[in-house]
């Protein structure tokens, strides 16, 4: 009996971790268009998740174009390098909703940025929630 408990453990803990993706996943790579990227920038931008779950983040550019997307866990960062020069717009998807960022992130030639997403009650009017249909957005 207590090997079975033990085996029925392992199985649940296995079947529990296999449905998070990892950080870094491309998870909706067939609904958004080819990344963009620009090897002469040399900009980055540090996305940290700092919440407590898993976000899938959108970058798009001054036009609201579609930059790069990625799949961050909770308590981990994930680094988009080779940004093009341009005002970035950062839109997350958290739970079953969407957000964008009030302010604009400036990227300009070798700059490194940090974007950190995280729940502050006193800071809500720093997002706001944003359609399905705008997140994929090409």
């Amino acid at each position: 009996m207590k090997k079975f408990l033990i085996i029925i453990l392992f199985m649940v803990t296995s079947f529990v971790y296999s449905q998070r993706g990892m950080t870094g996943d491309k998870t909706f790579k067939n609904r958004f268009p080819e990344e963009v990227f620009n090897d002469v920038s040399n900009a980055s931008l540090i996305l940290v998740n700092e919440v407590d779950h898993d976000i899938i983040v959108s970058v798009r550019d001054q036009y609201k174009n579609f930059i790069r997307h990625v799949y961050i866990r909770n308590n981990d960062e994930y680094i988009f390098e080779k940004l093009p020069i341009t005002r970035l717009y950062v839109q997350f998807k958290s739970k079953a909703f969407y957000f964008e960022d009030r302010e604009r992130t400036n990227i300009n030639f070798g700059e490194k940025h940090t974007f950190t997403f995280f729940f502050d009650a006193s800071k809500m009017g720093n997002y706001y929630q944003i359609t399905e249909e705008e997140f994929f957005k090409p």
